[in-house]
């Protein structure tokens, strides 16, 4: 056959499976059960780079091997077009936003194309259309109409260098996780979204989930669940001015309030608010320049006292000081503790340093002393309610408008929602994208679209200016790609209970405290709104792992070790790539696997021994007849598992033994288990051999009779060292096995091999792996 093309022959496939519509997923087929693979839509960066085919190019093989098993599987895809990225692009290089954002979107939809996955583009959807916002903007308002919506001044992140709000999510040690600034601590008018009110069903409902064990501990941790007592401290002042009443602490440890010999408070605390003395207002401001990680982190625990005022305990009446330190947060429980140094090791550094007493207890019955003090048993979380408000101008328009005189009449601070009818609100062009810096997003700039009639009162009012943070854009974008046409309703109730939920969800590690998380919230929310049909959106979940440079490092343009996957391409074939990146480490597993050039090579000249296989009219020996069967039902198995390394591993190892002579049917069945790893060389044989569709593209069935070989294969060995290999059955005698051994490597020997002779000192034989002969 003539050199494998794979220029040529990728290009054709792909013209040929797009203008098709090959891969459009039609909601029923006769006689498939529907399975919905989903995997994280991008980001239109301009270019994919090697993890996204990682992303997208390996599930892609799981996809064609559930269809050739008979499945009628929705593989879409789409973009994650709004965010930060494309408004600092457009600011960087003076464009619209949109403009770069869809010119990006085009550019990568040829890329995406040219990995020969099977997406569904028929279901294309792209969250910076209107048409798509326009739902993202009618949820949150049935969200706004449940009470699970509410705007009020917030502590939180805010990044100087984007100059916008971040979620606790997208703050990393103390950083904007996208551009690495150090996060400020500000108080905000913020629109948050009541998260809080799902974290034991968020916790609680992932016991009935097939997800890894890492993926759970991750959103258990995130939550952060704590069980214990609400517990009343009696205040008592000589400071007349304050107004004193109980101090309310939260803690896990009931059974220590004997060991109580301080209080601490935190900076944000009304307590500590009211404080006329200096050192307190001075250490309050400095805590305002902390982030929490900061603040909870360090090992140095700093404080002073709140003079004047002490707390009773209700245990044993006695008074202890209160403190105000940075490191007790005031968004978490009451934002007051009652500290026990003697059982608790933090309470223990602070004590010792600000010599504080340390007194040795018996611990109560907790159950008895919460009732004896009147306490009362809650929950407290770590997690926060979800911030969504961002001061830019590439997202969704919030929905929102403020009307003064209807703020003055008290109903919702003057806060009504957009008429439904009037959805979308529409994002506006700009002549700057620059924000200000002052909290406001650049929209406040555009006064023709600010200013509107009050929806409630018709008089004079402004439009929020701020715009949605990305996650809600993807919380619900699976739940679109059911029904992406839909005018009328986000998605029609039919056609979300014909695909969901999600049989299996890929992405990575990184989104599952933030994506992952907030999709769930959101999902059991419109759930409870009767939207959708069940609580949980994916059945199964999985991570993928990194692909890091050849060095061993994660890719970067600074240390010169980035992989353009758009060269190996044009150089070994999208196949290549495919099979190269299976074959680099289990995909069920989150791994770090650096990309050697020499595998790809490797895969490049595996696939090019394929492609010159001749098949011929000889029948397979036994031996590859059962290694065949095994192969089939190894790679199958391999596959539905993810292990697709080892898939691969085993095309190779069936390569080496059929090339010597195939027959037309096992070269066929060969042929079949390429096909989901490299697709467009699987066609091109397949067509030119005049093969029916039906025929081949079905996975291949293996003979349960002929998975067990009656032969093996057993090396000879003279001395340890290997000198032949020979057939036996896999029941051969000792004695059978060491005449057959000694005959074929006579050769080696001196003169007639007779152990009687004296030649021969030992014979071993392992049975079914190695004879041993020490002469």
């Amino acid at each position: 056959m003539d050199k494998y093309d794979h220029q040529s022959i990728e290009k054709k496939w792909q013209e040929r499976w797009v203008s098709s519509g090959a891969f459009n997923t039609p909601d029923k087929k006769d006689g498939a059960e529907n399975f919905y693979f989903l995997t994280e839509f991008p980001y239109p960066s301009g270019n994919l780079h090697v993890g996204h085919w990682y992303a997208f190019s390996v599930p892609d093989i799981f996809v064609r091997y559930m269809r050739a098993r008979g499945y009628n599987v929705m593989y879409p895809i789409g973009f994650d077009a709004f965010g930060l990225p494309a408004e600092n692009a457009a600011i960087k290089n003076k464009l619209n936003p949109r403009e770069w954002t869809f010119n990006n979107i085009e550019y990568m939809r040829g890329q995406l194309r040219s990995m020969g996955a099977s997406f569904d583009w028929s279901r294309e959807v792209i969250t910076a259309n209107p048409s798509y916002y326009k739902w993202t903007q009618w949820l949150f308002l049935q969200f706004y109409k449940k009470g699970l919506v509410y705007r009020k001044e917030t502590a939180v992140n805010w990044c100087p260098k984007d100059l916008t709000v971040l979620a606790n999510e997208q703050v990393v040690d103390g950083k904007c996780e996208r551009c690495g600034s150090l996060v400020e601590q500000r108080m905000m008018p913020q629109w948050n979204i009541k998260i809080t009110d799902y974290a034991d069903r968020l916790i609680d409902d992932l016991k009935d989930l097939d997800w890894p064990k890492q993926i759970k501990e991750a959103q258990t941790n995130w939550i952060g669940r704590s069980e214990g007592a609400e517990i009343d401290f009696k205040l008592t002042t000589d400071v007349p001015r304050l107004n004193l009443g109980t101090l309310t602490v939260f803690t896990t440890r009931p059974d220590t309030l004997f060991g109580v010999t301080y209080m601490v408070v935190a900076p944000e605390h009304a307590l500590a608010q009211q404080s006329d003395d200096a050192d307190v207002k001075e250490y309050i401001e400095q805590a305002k320049q902390k982030t929490e990680l900061e603040r909870t982190g360090s090992k140095e625990k700093t404080g002073v006292e709140l003079k004047g005022v002490k707390a009773i305990n209700p245990a044993n009446n006695s008074e202890v000081p209160i403190w105000v330190a940075d490191y007790v947060l005031g968004n978490y429980g009451t934002g007051a503790i009652m500290a026990v140094p003697a059982h608790d090791e933090r309470d223990r550094e602070f004590a010792e340093k600000h010599n504080l007493p340390i007194k040795q207890i018996e611990l109560e019955d907790s159950k008895k002393i919460v009732e004896q003090v009147g306490g009362k048993w809650t929950k407290n979380y770590h997690l926060r309610d979800w911030v969504v408000s961002r001061q830019r101008f590439w997202g969704v328009p919030i929905p929102m408008i403020h009307c003064e005189k209807c703020a003055t009449e008290g109903e919702n601070k003057g806060w009504n929602p957009v008429k439904e009818t009037e959805l979308p609100v529409v994002l506006p062009d700009l002549e700057d994208y620059l924000p200000t810096g002052e909290g406001k997003s650049p929209l406040a700039k555009k006064h023709d679209w600010v200013e509107v009639a009050c929806p409630k009162c018709g008089g004079q009012a402004e439009r929020e200016t701020d715009t949605l943070d990305t996650f809600v854009d993807s919380s619900w974008y699976f739940e679109r790609y059911t029904d992406p046409k839909n005018d009328n309703e986000f998605a029609s109730k039919d056609k979300l209970k014909t695909w969901l939920p999600v049989n299996l969800y890929s992405g990575g590690s990184e989104h599952t405290t933030m994506h992952l998380l907030y999709s769930r919230f959101w999902h059991k929310a419109m759930f409870d709104l009767g939207l959708v049909g069940e609580s949980e959106p994916y059945l199964k979940r999985m991570n993928r792992g990194l692909i890091m440079g050849p060095d061993g490092q994660k890719m970067s343009k600074s240390k010169g070790n980035v992989i353009d996957p758009d060269a190996v391409v044009a150089e070994l074939g999208a196949d290549t790539v495919r099979m190269y990146l299976a074959f680099i480490g289990p995909y069920n597993e989150v791994g770090a696997y650096p990309w050697n050039p020499n595998g790809t090579v490797g895969v490049r000249r595996f696939l090019d021994r394929v492609w010159k296989l001749e098949p011929s009219n000889s029948k397979l020996s036994p031996q590859v007849e059962i290694l065949l069967n095994q192969t089939i039902k190894k790679v199958g198995e391999d596959i539905a598992s993810l292990k697709l390394n080892t898939a691969v591993s085993a095309l190779m190892i069936l390569l080496n033994e059929i090339e010597k002579d195939v027959s037309h049917d096992a070269y066929k069945k060969f042929v079949q288990l390429l096909a989901p790893f490299a697709p467009h060389m699987a066609h091109e044989l397949a067509e030119r051999h005049g093969w029916k569709r039906e025929e081949w593209e079905t996975w291949p069935s293996f003979d349960e009779s002929k998975l067990q070989n009656e032969m093996v294969m057993v090396a000879v060995q003279i001395n340890g060292k290997v000198r032949a290999t020979i057939q036996l059955k896999i029941d051969a005698s000792e004695e059978e096995a060491l005449v057959l051994g000694r005959q074929a490597v006579a050769k080696w020997l001196k003169g007639p091999f007779d152990s009687a002779q004296g030649k021969e000192k030992k014979a071993v034989y392992v049975p079914g792996r190695v004879i041993n002969l020490v002469v």
